[in-house]
């Protein structure tokens, strides 16, 4: 005898391979958000650029590049209040005297990746760091290279620090010199195409004032951009 309050159609969907697997997703889903909720962690208010340029990236030979993940990123989740603490900081660079642009334009808020709205370093290693004039608990680290084309950028390091020289307390966010050329220890992170979502990397957290990003040239020429670096994250207490 089937159960009064069930109806056939619902118990034979239930049984199909298919809609198991929904039903399990949509209940993994749901536990996600209630234990994010109750950690009290909420999505980080990223606002993405236009996209500049449509469909798969070809014809771009750098080894250990990771594949497209063919849909938008997974909304990235911080405590409450967690915002850009980037924005107009002051930055340095190795090269203080850009081919293009200012250095300033790394911390201005515009990211559309247009002419104009980057700035590009010279050829070989170069880093810009920015100063957050004070210590931040730090969870994300956002920044564009260059979207105006597909490009992947060789030797992307992103490191945090207490003092402005990286001497005291220096902790790698990420690092994808897979056989150290930049002397900056060998890393195990993947080679990325740039697009308008950005890279982010998990800051997990750490508290430090100062963020420095390196690179050494793209697959396209020896040059280095940087279109806007955003640092999420909260005064530290």
């Amino acid at each position: 005898m089937k159960p009064a309050n069930v109806p056939t159609r619902s118990r034979l969907a239930l049984r199909t391979p298919v809609a198991a697997s929904v039903a399990i997703l949509a209940a993994i889903g749901l536990a996600g958000q209630l234990e994010a909720q109750s950690a009290g962690l909420v999505p980080i208010p990223i606002e993405l650029p236009k996209p500049m340029f449509q469909g798969t990236p070809q014809n771009i030979s750098v080894p250990n590049l990771e594949k497209p993940l063919g849909r938008a990123r997974d909304p990235f989740l911080a405590p409450a209040g967690v915002k850009n603490v980037a924005v107009d900081q002051p930055v340095t660079s190795s090269d203080m005297e850009p081919i293009i642009g200012d250095i300033e334009q790394v911390t201005d808020g515009d990211k559309s990746g247009a002419e104009g709205s980057y700035v590009e370093l010279g050829p070989g290693l170069q880093q810009v760091t920015i100063d957050l004039g004070k210590p931040h608990e730090i969870y994300a680290v956002l920044f564009w290279h260059f979207h105006r084309t597909a490009r992947a950028y060789l030797d992307v390091v992103v490191q945090v620090a207490d003092d402005e020289g990286f001497e005291k307390n220096v902790r790698t966010l990420f690092n994808n010199d897979h056989d150290n050329s930049s002397g900056l220890g060998a890393g195990s992170d993947m080679n990325y195409v740039e697009t308008a979502e950005g890279k982010l990397v998990d800051a997990k957290g750490n508290v430090a004032r100062y963020v420095r990003l390196y690179s050494n040239g793209n697959n396209a020429n020896e040059l280095n951009h940087y279109v806007e670096v955003e640092v999420f994250g909260r005064p530290a207490k």
